[in-house]
């Protein structure tokens, strides 16, 4: 099973997803995967294993896209039968995900504002480069299911 963790820029994926793997780190049957970014490591945000164009055109993953000027993929090796895989991944390949795995999406959103204030914060990007983020819509493929989390409170609640 593939649990595919998406939405926009700033919602706080990464927050949650982190959470939901400290509390499973003794749970065998969850895998959370770590992301193959062509962005520097210290460029701030999540823990991703960085490469270069090159690096990562030599690489084998099991699904990759880009966004915002960047590669992102999610190495072969990460999906394992018999294993329930998490991965923050863009809403642009659930379709795809869909025909090659059992999947289940889990949607995380927040409003506008706490998403600026987010994007602001980790200080990666400029301001226009944040607005094209915010700006950033993706819909997802209605025939799959998908649930909601609304990311505005607390990490609990989240």
């Amino acid at each position: 099973m593939l649990v595919l963790v998406v939405g926009p820029s700033g919602a706080g994926k990464d927050t949650l997803l982190d959470a939901a793997k400290q509390a499973l780190a003794d749970n065998g049957r969850f895998h959370f995967v770590r992301r193959v970014v062509t962005r520097p490591q210290d460029a701030g945000g999540e823990a991703h294993e960085p490469a270069t164009e090159v690096e990562f055109a030599q690489r084998d993953f099991a699904l990759q896209w880009e966004a915002h000027g960047l590669r992102y993929g999610i190495p072969a090796d990460a999906i394992t039968d018999g294993i329930v895989t998490v991965a923050n991944v863009s809403r642009t390949i659930i379709f795809e995900a869909a025909t090659r795995f059992p999947v289940r999406v889990i949607e995380v959103t927040a409003s506008q504002d706490i998403r600026t204030a987010r994007l602001t914060s980790r200080g990666r990007e400029d301001a226009a480069e944040i607005a094209a983020r915010l700006a950033r819509s993706v819909a997802i493929p209605g025939d799959i299911p998908v649930e909601t989390v609304v990311n505005d409170g607390s990490l609990d609640d989240g």
